[in-house]
């Protein structure tokens, strides 16, 4: 079969001749190997890692190796035809997926293995990875009666197709309205720099003058920025209403029916294993034991948030009202009262420190960074070939040896969902001849695209996003695991598995981070020494607030999926009566677009930001006492966290690396919020 996506061996996708006639047949010709593939392995009563692990990995890659390419084209060049073929072979991959993990004669031949002799002398890895699948199985259903599974089977494939609907939802809500202007008098108050970008979207939609749309690169700015109160409004209003009910675009792309049944599938999917609530099996596979943990959790950071959250509040309405803005704020005007009061602060706005973070500088500084933690060099492969031109190819190398390889794509454009994520592009995987497949990732972001003779220019908050994706990045490329199941960020607490993409955000903040990663796009000039001062005094800027917002989702998430409450707009309401500072409208369907949740992999695990942020800033905390370069602490972060990936459990690999338990402190302090004193 002459089929790009059957090339599974390949080092590197081939890109230019995938297309979406390739998917259905692709996908079905592998799924139907495995199948025979499996069915021969346990007639031979396989009892160890050679006769059932190995044979099972490989066949596992091969299908990796042919979804990721699909999965990220799904998400970054969306068509119509693209998505037909997609929502065409989801529903077999879901199948096959339920199948194996209710297969009992596969589960009894993995338990074999765990009971064989032979698992004693198994290295870490090798144990988590049978144990891991031990407990997979369980959580898929392997022990429910027929016609339970049959039931498990019917909900996952009713989830997965939900999961996607919902998504598919938010890109079209999202892409689907935009406001054109014709003057530029109806943008007083944005920046030179913002308005080009938006007459830079006019021009490719064929349009004159200037378009703002939903996706955050283009609205944020304006949000910030536009003086007049009715065009934010009028923006505020479209993007909060996003998928829903409510707005502009009313029923449109609906996705309240979407989330209802999102959460009943869970609900029953949940009680079929014995489970209270989706939340506790949520957590069957986190760091976290319980929901009562993590609303405590929560709780707390709540505590020691909310007086500043609202004292910053409180300052912004005086602010407000000082400038001779509105007795009451709205929700549309606190970002842009919010960039005003930072500058009067601080004098330094976002859009002002564009300039010297243009995104070439910045990716070179982040590799300069990344090089003297962790000895690597990230070198560009121009020779690679890419899905579209936007996107460029690194190489990463330690002592001349090639360790992995990425393709960033940081620019927003049609079709390409927003957000940023890092997803796997091949695995690290030893083969059974003992050859090696290295790690290659997917890093993707939605900054401004470059425009005529202007680079892509980065506010600082792009910059940290964009050190977040590459602290997954390294996570996944720097294992030094042979077991695909526990390498990288697999078998990773999830948790836990944004400990290192935040501590690398940690290095945007450090002055000699920052000396790395500006450079003005015109002088080359760094940033001065002035506006280094103003940033970094404005770090903790609206901080209470900021971690109040996150709290409120976390809180939100948690007790969806904990309780039996079926009204989620009932739940969210409530949440936000109790720890919400900033104004609201009764029309705002934040939930409707929060995918996270509705359709990513955090359902009840939404807190795992603030809980892994706890273990990324305790981690930093070591940095900050030897140096923020220090290459011996570098180096310690690499062996046990980096390198280490999922073959140990999340707490002993931070243990390993700070020597004792995580505390809440670091975060706080970081935050520039004080713990209370009787404590």
């Amino acid at each position: 079969m002459n089929n790009p996506l059957l090339d599974t061996g390949s080092v590197l996708p081939a890109w230019h001749e995938i297309q979406p006639e390739h998917i259905v047949p692709a996908i079905e010709h592998l799924l139907t190997h495995s199948r025979v593939q499996i069915a021969a392995l346990l007639e031979k009563q396989p009892d160890s890692w050679d006769s059932l692990v190995q044979p099972l990995a490989e066949l596992s890659e091969q299908l990796d190796n042919a979804w990721s390419p699909i999965g990220q084209l799904h998400a970054v060049m969306n068509t119509p035809e693209l998505r037909e073929k997609y929502d065409q072979v989801l529903p077999l991959l879901t199948e096959f997926s339920t199948q194996l993990g209710q297969n009992s004669d596969l589960y009894a031949a993995w338990q074999r293995v765990a009971d064989n002799p032979e698992f004693a002398v198994y290295n870490e890895a090798r144990q988590k990875t049978v144990m891991d699948s031990l407990r997979d199985f369980r959580l898929a259903g392997v022990a429910l009666s027929d016609s339970d599974k049959q039931q498990f089977a019917a909900l996952r494939q009713e989830l997965a197709k939900l999961t996607t609907s919902f998504s598919n939802n938010v890109l079209d809500a999202t892409q689907g309205w935009y406001k054109q202007l014709s003057n530029a008098e109806s943008l007083a108050g944005v920046p030179d720099s913002v308005m080009e970008s938006l007459a830079q979207a006019a021009f490719s939609r064929e349009l004159t003058g200037y378009v703002i749309s939903l996706d955050q690169s283009s609205y944020v700015p304006v949000m910030q920025y536009a003086d007049d109160r009715s065009l934010r409004e009028e923006l505020y209003t479209a993007f909060v209403t996003r998928a829903s009910d409510q707005g502009p675009c009313a029923g449109q792309w609906d996705n309240s029916a979407i989330m209802q049944d999102v959460l009943s599938c869970r609900r029953k999917l949940a009680s079929l294993l014995g489970f209270e609530s989706y939340a506790e099996r949520s957590l069957a596979t986190k760091m976290a034991d319980t929901p009562e943990q993590v609303l405590e959790f929560l709780q707390q950071l709540a505590q020691h948030s909310l007086p500043m959250a609202k004292a910053e509040f409180a300052d912004l309405q005086n602010f407000a009202v000082q400038s001779s803005g509105p007795d009451s704020l709205s929700p549309w005007d606190v970002p842009y009262y919010s960039e005003k009061l930072r500058v009067s602060k601080f004098d330094v706005s976002q859009q002002e420190l564009r300039p010297w973070f243009p995104a070439p500088s910045v990716i070179d500084g982040m590799f300069t960074v990344a090089a003297t933690l962790f000895d690597i060099e990230v070198i560009q492969d121009t020779s690679a070939e890419v899905y579209h031109p936007d996107v460029t190819f690194y190489r990463i190398f330690r002592g001349g040896e090639h360790l992995a390889s990425f393709y960033l794509d940081i620019t927003s454009r049609e079709g390409k969902r927003g957000g940023a994520w890092m997803a796997d592009c091949r695995n690290r995987h030893r083969h059974a001849d003992g050859s090696l497949q290295l790690p290659v990732a997917f890093l993707t972001c939605n900054f401004t695209p470059a425009a005529d003779d202007l680079p892509s220019l980065l506010t600082h908050g792009e910059v940290t996003t964009l050190f977040h994706e590459f602290g997954h990045g390294l996570h996944h490329m720097l294992t030094q695991v042979d077991e695909t199941a526990v390498a990288g960020i697999n078998g990773v607490a999830w948790d836990a598995v944004e400990l290192p993409s935040q501590f690398m955000e940690n290095f945007c903040w450090q002055p000699e981070g920052l000396a790395l990663i500006s450079s003005h796009f015109q002088t080359a000039e760094p940033l001065p020494t002035d506006m280094l001062n103003k940033l970094l005094a404005a770090k903790n800027f609206q901080s209470g607030m900021q971690m109040m917002r996150q709290l409120e989702f976390a809180t939100f998430d948690m007790r969806l999926h904990a309780g039996s409450e079926t009204d989620i707009q009932q739940v969210l309401d409530g949440v936000r009566s109790e720890i919400s500072v900033l104004p609201n409208t009764a029309f705002n369907r934040f939930q409707h677009s929060f995918g996270h949740v509705f359709a990513g992999g955090y359902a009840a695990g939404y807190y795992s930001y603030k809980w892994a942020e706890v273990l990324s800033a305790d981690a930093f905390s070591q940095f900050e006492e030897a140096g923020i370069f220090d290459p011996d602490t570098g180096r310690r972060f690499l062996l046990e966290i980096l390198q280490r990936g999922g073959a140990r459990e999340a707490m002993e690999s931070f243990v390993a690396f700070c020597g004792r338990p995580p505390s809440v402190d670091a975060l706080l302090r970081h935050s520039g919020i004080e713990k209370d004193s009787h404590e």
